[in-house]
């Protein structure tokens, strides 16, 4: 056979030139009729594939298959295509594709957007897919496949064969094989069975090595219809791809195939949808794909896995529902659903329906599947105080033990007296709150049956502390919350107005209005939980750790309130506590009473308590106040002492040791918080009247103006006394109060032994050796004390006054705070001595001709200024 081996080694060449060139055929167009790029094959496959369309459009005959001539040089730029693969559209720009007509006449029905199902699967462009792995035997092989003959054996040889276009394949020492129609497997016994006959002890391997290329005219409703070029193996769908997909005005499930095999309907839900049959979606060389004009359609929305527009089968005007259902994914509840129809009637009017699974709906009816009854059946709920809301199913005979059996559920610190069950009445279809006793029921005690659809709610002690706090204690006098703030708040306020009397027990409870908390998660949750909660409490307080609100059941015991609140303080009078109730007798009147208890012996189980009870523990009488003074400067044992009722101040400084030698007592500093207090209400007060002062100078000047007397800058005065105002009420008061400190004087004069209240503060400082002078003098500072000088002496060591010196209204500040005149007038001696430590202050005159009544006001108020600022002072360098 060495023919054979040197046809199967010698590839066929292409006709040289005399020079030895490659001879090449003129360029043909880069692209199909009708501007479709061809695929992306060998360029001889192209040329090949082209020149049979050309011929086959100019009515001439194809030339036999020979050889085919080597491609030109493709050009440097390739030429624009017409119909060129697009890239597929972002997400935004995709979800803005304009609805079709078909589309937006059921989203004017529906009032929500549909889309047409299936048409999404063409928006992909083209892709060239090689074709590899191994062909399946039922392959039909036809014109131009390129076929591999492999020999083993005594013949060893391999031969690359194309089938030519009267179909047959030419091999060396064999006659022309028929091949173009039949399968591989068929074409494979043919061809094993020559070789065995005439090659004894050679074996054959055939396989496909370049499937052939076809052109299939698509048309109808698609994106591009022409031409398409396609290898052998290309489907339905592929041809569909490259003509750009079906428009939406085109059938998807009668798609006509017509061709040399005849007339077949392609249904493509049978492949895009997973609608019943067997579709055969291969393709054939002579085939043509018409897409026809869109058929009968029905919407199906709601609660389905797809919704969307869907096409009837072929020729069909109506279909189950259950069938539209399917094509739809099925509802996503498997029962309980309600199937609402609205199609059209005989006179061309929207009607409604309700089907059942076994109706039909026609040609332009919309399904809109809703949830028969959107409820919850068979479930409990724990939620509140516990690790994580948790989701049980209601068992036949379920309890609270059961469903708290496991104490992990909850948080750690829960209220152990009251916990809550929300349950909806059979009846009244009303939501109802039932207490229980948490601790009685996770101990093993009384229990309580649920119901399907119970909500237990736990809570905690912080839930029940929040009773107490200010915003609840305000929303029950009846203010309104921000806006902001929990609804509970603003429910409680509502009740609290329109029923004063129904939360009067928890209003007299007295708690301090300090802070606002953040509203706790479960009133949150349940906001007239919060109003149930104060129904069902008593008030614990008095003598007791911690005073507050706590939800109980009725006949509960006083000792499980009293550990709820933390216990009784230690300075507790259990001789007589309170209890205060109001029983309702169902006779329309509603006493309250007053018990008062004895329970000294400690039996608290024996007093049984019910909702709105007060419960009041005193505190036993004791001498010891509630707060201690401080007593620091010159004594032997300064530091913070406690004091009983009625101490005095001789009392306490012989319990520190009594004075150094150093000790000035008549400079003793003793602070106030009350009167500290009422100073600082003054000065806001004298501020006050100042402004007031300034408005009746100004009107005095404004009419003293024609009377030929000097006017006063009103402008520069207000300001001034406006700045003077504003310095007042920022100015600290130091609440000093005039004291005897001297214990001899004490002694002698028990009357000016002052009493001591928790919080005073005394300070006894060093005896000083300067006065200082301040005001309007020329060297305010401080001087050397000299033993009998006036405060005329010491102006004078100061410099003097200044021009517009007010000297009659100059004054003395003494060291233990007091004020008196200086006695610096014209007709005055020049005033007592002056101790030492002492502030000598000589006012300056604003305006020589401004009413008296206004300088006397600016006079007091500097006054009163400058004792402050001397206490505050002697205690910053005392506590230094």
């Amino acid at each position: 056979m060495p023919a054979l081996a040197q046809t199967a080694a010698t590839p066929p060449t292409a006709p040289a030139t005399p020079g030895g060139s490659t001879l090449a055929p003129p360029p043909l167009p880069p692209t199909l009729p009708g501007g479709l790029p061809l695929p992306q094959l060998p360029a001889a496959t192209q040329q090949e594939i082209l020149q049979r369309i050309l011929d086959a459009a100019g009515g001439r005959t194809p030339p036999p298959a020979g050889p085919l001539p080597a491609p030109a040089a493709p050009a440097a730029a390739a030429p624009t295509q017409r119909y060129a693969p697009q890239l597929p559209p972002p997400a935004w720009q995709a979800n803005a594709e304009p609805l079709s007509h078909t589309e937006a006449f059921f989203a004017e029905r529906l009032g929500m957007p549909l889309r047409q199902f299936g048409y999404d699967s063409f928006r992909e462009g083209p892709a060239a897919t090689p074709v590899i792995g191994a062909l399946p035997d039922d392959y039909l092989v036809g014109r131009d496949d390129e076929l591999v003959l492999a020999l083993r054996g005594r013949t060893r040889a391999t031969l690359t064969l194309r089938v030519l276009r009267d179909g047959t394949i030419l091999a060396p020492d064999f006659p022309p094989i028929p091949a173009a129609g039949r399968t591989l497997r068929e074409l494979r016994a043919d061809l094993e069975a020559r070789v065995a006959r005439d090659m004894p002890g050679t074996e054959l391997f055939l396989s496909i090595g370049q499937v052939r290329q076809m052109a299939i005219f698509v048309g109808g409703e698609v994106m591009r219809p022409g031409m398409q070029p396609l290898n052998a193996l290309a489907t339905v769908l592929d041809a569909l791809q490259l003509a750009g997909g079906v428009r939406k005005t085109g059938s998807l499930r009668a798609i006509r195939i017509e061709g040399p095999g005849g007339r077949r309907v392609l249904d493509l839900y049978t492949v895009i949808a997973g609608a019943p049959g067997d579709p055969d979606i291969r393709l054939r060389e002579g085939d043509r794909i018409l897409v026809p004009a869109l058929g009968g359609v029905v919407a199906v929305a709601g609660e389905v896995t797809r919704p969307g527009i869907y096409e009837l089968p072929a020729g069909a005007t109506s279909a189950s529902v259950t069938t539209m259902l399917g094509l739809a994914g099925d509802p996503l509840r498997p029962a309980g659903n309600r199937l609402l129809v609205q199609g059209t009637d005989g006179a061309g009017r929207r009607s409604f329906t309700e089907l059942g699974a076994g109706g039909v709906v026609r040609r332009g009816d919309s399904v809109l599947v809703q949830p028969g009854a959107d409820v919850v059946a068979n479930q409990l709920r724990l939620a509140g105080h516990v690790s994580a809301p948790v989701t049980r199913a209601a068992a036949r005979g379920g309890t609270l033990r059961a469903l708290l059996a496991d104490p992990r559920l909850l948080k750690p610190d829960p209220y152990p007296r009251l916990g809550v069950v929300l349950r909806l009445d059979p009846r009244t279809r009303v939501r109802q709150f039932v207490p229980f006793d948490l601790a009685r029921v996770m101990q093993g005690g009384a229990n309580t049956g649920l119901q399907e659809g119970d909500e237990v709610i736990v809570l905690g002690n912080a839930d029940i502390a929040f009773l107490a706090s200010p915003p609840v204690q305000r929303a029950l006098r009846g203010e309104a919350p921000p806006e902001d703030a929990c609804p509970a708040l603003s429910q409680l306020a509502i009740a609290a107005r329109s029923a004063p009397a129904r939360f009067a027990f928890a209003r007299g409870a007295g708690f301090p209005d300090i802070g606002t908390p953040t509203c706790p998660q479960v009133f949150l949750d349940y906001p007239p939980l919060l109003a149930f909660l104060l129904d069902t409490a008593v008030l614990v307080a008095g003598e007791v750790k911690q005073p507050g609100l706590f939800p109980i059941l009725n006949d509960t015991g006083l000792d499980l309130v009293l550990a709820a609140a933390g216990g009784v303080t230690d300075g507790a009078d259990l001789s007589a506590v309170e209890l205060a109730r109001e029983p309702n007798d169902q006779s329309g009147a509603i006493p309250l009473t007053r018990t008062l208890l004895d329970l000294r012996s400690r039996n608290f189980r024996a007093v049984r308590l019910s909702p709105r009870d007060v419960v009041r523990v005193p505190r036993g009488f004791t001498d010891r106040e509630t707060g201690p003074v401080t007593l620091v400067g010159e004594v032997l044992r300064p530091g913070v002492y406690d004091i009983r009722r009625g101490e005095r101040l001789s009392e306490l400084l012989a319990r520190s040791g009594g004075l150094t030698s150093q000790a000035y007592a008549f400079g003793a500093v003793f602070t106030r918080e009350s009167v500290r207090t009422r100073q600082q209400q003054g000065f806001e007060r004298t501020a006050r009247d100042l402004e007031s002062s300034l408005l009746s100078v100004a009107a005095g000047q404004a009419n003293a103006g024609g009377f030929g007397q000097q006017r006063v800058d009103l402008g520069g005065l207000v300001t001034a006394g406006r700045e003077l105002a504003n310095t007042l009420r920022q100015a600290q008061a130091a609440g000093r109060m005039v004291v005897e400190a001297n214990p001899v004087v004490l002694a002698a004069r028990p009357e000016l032994d002052v009493l001591l209240e928790p919080g005073d503060l005394i300070v006894i400082p060093k005896r000083p050796n300067e006065v200082t002078v301040v005001g309007a003098v020329l060297n305010a500072g401080s001087l050397q004390f000299v033993s009998g000088w006036r405060a005329s002496d010491y102006v004078r060591a100061a410099g003097g006054t200044q021009r517009f010196a007010d000297t009659s209204r100059a004054f003395v500040v003494l060291p233990n705070g007091q004020s008196a005149p200086a006695g610096m007038s014209g007709w005055q001696s020049g005033g007592p001595p002056v101790p030492p430590g002492s502030l000598v202050v000589v006012p300056q005159d604003p305006s020589p001709f401004e009413t008296r009544g206004l300088i006397r006001d600016l006079t007091a108020i500097l006054s009163q200024v400058t004792i402050s600022s001397a206490a505050l002072a002697v205690i910053a360098r005392e506590l230094q």
